[in-house]
């Protein structure tokens, strides 16, 4: 295991500001008495997602699909709730092809919530190595919104599955703790690994990451000031040295991001986690895993690791 590396200057700038300033969209409820315009389930081509896709895609046809419950073989299934219990951390997962093969595999994923002040959310680059192209997460969601997960096959051709969801608030929810006590803990993590690869060889990975993850929307209840923001912008996942798994992300990942993923652990070699911030925050772990996917001389039963 190692220890956090010293912050280093940033690479590749954050997706928020390049992705949050797009046209409000028309395709809403008009006021009412009752309460303001909200987002309603049936504009799911609406004029906000199309400047999205627009900008993202050009004219590339995406197959969509809009059945709430994916079938089996659809090539991506994207499981949301149809109203969140908390709109700062909504669990999302994304499920694409059963397997990641070197003839056919998913190399990206969009996760699109087009009514979030930063709509494109996260963008997952994949390998074959991963296997599985699953990923799980939990978000913020601002407004009631269509959600979209995108998968962009190694051919090129493109496929959607679009939820609506009932969530608000959640990108301007004040933290759920004190500042001050998350940030003496900043850039601590865990890799969970389950004890046993499944059939396939594949293991799965939880990486939960302590981090406030700010969005610079939500007021100081008692400075009426908001914090400017600080957010994990990378995850970076390699196995024996291949890319796993690259996560382009923003303040859209609830406080405390969490992803789980899935990697071929063939053979012995080492799982590598890289964190970025928008503070050029870097944190940094290493593990050496055996045949099994697990740690070296790893205790029996599900292996946790933690880096600072």
């Amino acid at each position: 295991m190692l220890g956090l590396g010293a912050a280093q200057a940033a690479d590749k700038p954050p997706l928020g500001p390049a992705t949050g300033a797009l046209p409000a969209a028309p395709t809403t409820a008009p006021d009412t008495p009752s309460g303001p315009r909200v987002a309603t389930a049936e504009a799911h081509e609406n004029e906000r997602w199309l400047a999205i896709r627009e900008g993202l895609f050009g004219q590339r046809p995406i197959q969509n699909l809009l059945e709430a419950k994916a079938p089996a073989d659809a090539v991506v299934a994207l499981d949301v709730p149809i109203r969140a219990a908390d709109a700062s951390v909504v669990p999302m997962t994304i499920r694409t092809l059963p397997q990641q093969t070197a003839g056919r595999y998913v190399k990206k994923v969009w996760l699109v919530i087009d009514r979030n002040p930063s709509p494109v959310g996260a963008v997952f680059t994949l390998t074959p190595q991963a296997g599985r192209a699953e990923l799980a997460t939990r978000v913020r969601v601002e407004e009631y919104t269509h959600v979209r997960a995108i998968a962009e096959l190694n051919d090129g051709s493109l496929y959607m599955h679009t939820r609506f969801l009932k969530a608000s608030g959640g990108c301007s929810a004040a933290p759920g703790g004190d500042l001050a006590a998350a940030k003496a803990t900043l850039g601590r993590f865990k890799v969970r690994l389950d004890p046993v690869p499944d059939a396939a060889g594949l293991v799965a990975a939880q990486l939960s990451i302590s981090h406030p993850n700010v969005s610079g929307l939500a007021i100081d209840q008692l400075t009426r000031l908001a914090p400017p923001p600080h957010f994990v912008r990378q995850v970076e996942v390699s196995f024996d040295g291949k890319p796993v798994v690259t996560a382009d992300v923003d303040f859209t990942l609830s406080e405390n991001p969490y992803l789980k993923f899935h990697f071929k652990a063939s053979g012995a070699g080492d799982l590598k986690v890289t964190v970025r911030d928008t503070e050029d925050g870097r944190y940094e772990q290493t593990l050496a895993l055996g045949p099994g996917g697990q740690p070296v001389a790893a205790a029996a039963g599900a292996a946790t690791t933690a880096a600072r």
